[in-house]
């Protein structure tokens, strides 16, 4: 297991997403920044995963949804040290991380065959 990447990869992915959510928050509307998070989860665990991959010889769809896991991890960690509650929407976000994060994983292992 590439744990270093993975992290990193998980890491990279929420920030790609926290810079993505900057203009939706500039609208002040709440819905975009919703349907931001959502979709844009699974965007950036997916390219993660796929940066975190191409580096291992076997388990790729699992480096992928741990990949997609770190980022869900690493955000709830800030949400918790800030004293901050997440709506259930984000929690949906979260999975997807997970499946663009394997998704990811398993488009490099296709390519790889």
């Amino acid at each position: 297991m590439r744990w270093g990447r993975i992290i990193a990869g998980g890491f990279l992915a929420e920030v790609v997403l926290i810079v993505l959510a900057i203009p939706s928050l500039a609208f002040g509307n709440q819905t975009i920044l919703n349907w931001v998070a959502v979709i844009g989860s699974a965007v950036t665990s997916c390219g993660a995963a796929i940066w975190v991959v191409r580096r291992v010889d076997s388990r790729f769809v699992l480096h992928g949804a741990l990949t997609g896991l770190a980022a869900a991890l690493i955000y709830i960690a800030l949400i918790v040290a800030s004293g901050q509650t997440q709506p259930l929407i984000y929690w949906v976000a979260h999975g997807f991380k997970i499946v663009g994060g394997a998704a990811g994983g398993m488009y490099v292992a296709r390519r790889t065959r």
